[in-house]
Formats: C-alpha cells, structure tokens, sequence
C-alpha cells in the first residue's frame, strides 16, 4: 500500500494548493444548495403564512344580488373589489387574481330554495393563486352548508338527512414525516454534492496531469498502475467525502432557520441523522470516485473530461425524479440499486422510520460491488499505454 498511499498524498497536496479545487469541493457544492434551499422554503412559507393572514382581496360582480353571501364571506376574511369589465380576460392577463361573479337570477332562485349558483374566475395554472381559490372556495362551501342546515332545521327535519355518510379521517403522518416533504430533494442534494465534491480532482489528476505531460513520468515508475488508480481514486473519494460532511452540516443548520413550529411539521438534522447517513453515503462516494477517474481517463484533455461529468450529473436526478412524479411502494430490492438505495434509505431517516439490516446492507453491498466492477474497467484502462498520450 505504500505506492498507493504515496500517490494519495501526492494527489490530496496538489489539490490542497489549487484555490479552484478547494472552492468547488468545499464551499460551491456543498454549501450553495443548502443556502438556495433554506431562503426559498423560508420565502415561500413566509409569504403563504403572510397571504393566508391576510384579508382575501377578490373581486365580486353583482354583489347587489346576494348581499347576505357577500357579508359572510367579509366576516371570514373576503375583502370584496369593485367590479371590473370581461373578467374572464383580465384573469388570463393576470390583471387580477381571483373573480366572483354573483349572476341576475339568484336572489330569485334563492328565495324559492332552488340551487342559486355563483361562478369562480380564476387561473388554475397560476400556482401563486392556489391559496387564494382554496380560501374562497372553503368560505363559499361553508356558507352553502351553513344555510343547508338551516332550512332542514326549520322544515322540522335533522341536519344529518343531507349527510348520511361522515368520513372521519386519521391523519398517520407524524410532524417528522410532514417535515421530510420539504427536504425531499435533500438526497438528490447529497448525491450531487458527493458528485461535484471530488469531480475537480478526479478530472486534474488524470486528463489533467495528461495536459501537463506529467502523467507518463508517474506511469513509468515499477509500480503496479492499479496502486496508482487507487491512490487516485482515494484523493477523489477523501474530496468527496469531505464536501458531503460540510453539505450535512449546512443542512443541520438550515433546518433550525425553517419556521417548522408554525408549519406544525418537525425536522431533525442532527448529529445522529448525519451519523446515519454517512455510512450510506461512503461507497457511493467510492463509485462516484472510480466512476469519475474512469471518464477522465479515457478523455483527451481537462475540458473533454469536465464535459463529460458535467453531463453526468444529470444522472443523479433521475431517481429524484421518479421518486417525485411516479411515487411507489418501497420493495427490498430497489436497495441493491446504486443511487436509488441511497436515496430511498435517506428519504426513510428523514421521516423517522426505521431502516433495517436487510436494507442497509443490501445498499451497502450493492454500491460497493458496483464500485469494484467500475475499478477494475478503470485499471485496464490504466494498464494501457495510450493512457498517457495527450493527443
């Protein structure tokens, strides 16, 4: 191991000294996505909080024509607007939010107890205006049953006629299961952030040191080159690891800055959820080390191989991504797949729900066999001799 630990220090030193290294593993990757995340949850809950506060500005046409609908819906919280010309256009040209229009015939259908209707104008595609048609619908919905049950009442008959079925629901979710919805991207985050953490040195010390004509001196010395791939790959895992420790770090602290107490949700970030995600994360970082050193081995130059990674990291998103738009059932094997087991053990932590041995050690095992599959492609790629050509 000494040729192999050599080749480590060496490789570590010379990133040490590369201010450009040291930004992008440490301060760029693992720190710029838990700060984007913290000010825009902590926007975005603030401002629903302050909207839902707030009174509701709608603009009603024909207020005249249920003037005891309009008052309730001021006592809940609806702050009525002047009527305005062809609403349906001023919606589609976002000029106004949300419309209530109050036809002709409902003072008449109301009085003869018909179903008067009353029409919402809005724009389902506007998601900065969802809040506001939930809260005039659930107004408008609670005046309908409220009067419902007072004409029941005074035709002598029970409320319960109307609703001869009640659904009483039982909400499972635990506060710490409701508060991983807001961290669901954080495993894609700590994939991401183990990906760029040691992509900078795996390209530099490989295509790199092929651009600096370095590469061949090193290659010539008797020593086997598998030590050399893995003194490498070790330097790049190290810069990996470490980026992902300082990532969890800035997420423990973004967690304490989420108004998680209003939101009655719960997140716990600290040293034991981070004591249990690094074990899951570590041969992952030693794949996406071998994996790494492997594209930058078989590029011509520091700019072809950064390329390449860069497109790389479009991978990572796609168990995100199914984990979001197609949600299923957890099955035992998708454990065994490299990037999936990660994210779905990660996704169980931040819920609080238990992982078990079977699960943790088929991702364990799974990840660190894929990781030795790739280094052995990777070491005939060593063995060869036009590793070290630049052109």
């Amino acid at each position: 191991m000494k040729p192999t630990l050599v080749v480590f220090f060496k490789e570590v030193r010379e990133s040490l000294r590369d201010r450009r290294v040291l930004i992008n593993s440490f301060l760029v990757g693992p720190l710029l996505g838990p700060a984007i995340f913290a000010v825009m949850i902590n926007f975005i809950v603030s401002r629903e909080l302050d909207r839902a506060e707030k009174p509701l500005p709608v603009v009603v046409i024909g207020a005249q024509y249920a003037p005891n609908l309009v008052e309730a819906l001021r006592q809940g919280g609806l702050s009525p607007l002047p009527a305005i010309d062809n609403p349906e256009q001023a919606v589609r040209e976002q000029r106004v939010e949300l419309v209530l229009r109050i036809p002709a015939n409902f003072a008449e259908d109301w009085r003869a107890g018909r179903l008067a209707q009353v029409e919402m104008i809005f724009d389902s595609s506007r998601q900065d205006s969802s809040q506001q048609v939930q809260r005039l619908r659930a107004l408008v919905n609670t005046y309908s049953r409220g009067v419902g049950v007072l004409r029941l009442v005074v035709r002598g008959l029970s409320p319960a006629l109307a609703t001869p079925l009640l659904v009483a629901e039982r909400d499972q979710a635990t506060p710490q299961a409701r508060g991983a919805l807001l961290f669901a991207m954080l495993p894609y985050m700590l994939v991401f952030t183990a990906f760029f953490g040691g992509m900078f040195l795996a390209i530099d010390a490989t295509a790199g040191e092929r651009e600096r004509q370095s590469l061949e001196p090193l290659l010539v010395n008797p020593v086997p080159r598998g030590e050399i791939l893995l003194g490498k790959v070790l330097a790049s895992a190290l810069f990996a690891g470490v980026s992902v420790c300082v990532s969890l770090v800035a997420f423990m602290l973004a967690g304490k800055l989420l108004p998680t107490d209003e939101l009655g949700m719960t997140i716990n970030l600290g040293l034991a959820f981070a004591s249990r995600v690094l074990p899951v994360m570590l041969p992952l970082v030693l794949l996406l080390a071998v994996l790494q050193t492997l594209v930058a081995a078989f590029a011509k130059s520091f700019r072809e191989a950064q390329t390449y990674l860069s497109l790389m990291q479009l991978v990572p998103m796609v168990p995100s991504m199914l984990l979001v738009l197609m949600p299923f059932k957890q099955q035992l094997w998708m454990y065994a797949v490299p990037l999936l087991g990660q994210q779905l053990t990660i996704m169980r932590l931040l819920r609080g729900e238990p992982v078990t041995l079977p699960q943790s050690a088929l991702c364990f095992a799974a990840t660190l066999l894929a990781a030795w599959l790739l280094y052995q492609l990777a070491r005939r790629s060593y063995d060869s001799e036009r590793l070290a050509i630049s052109t």
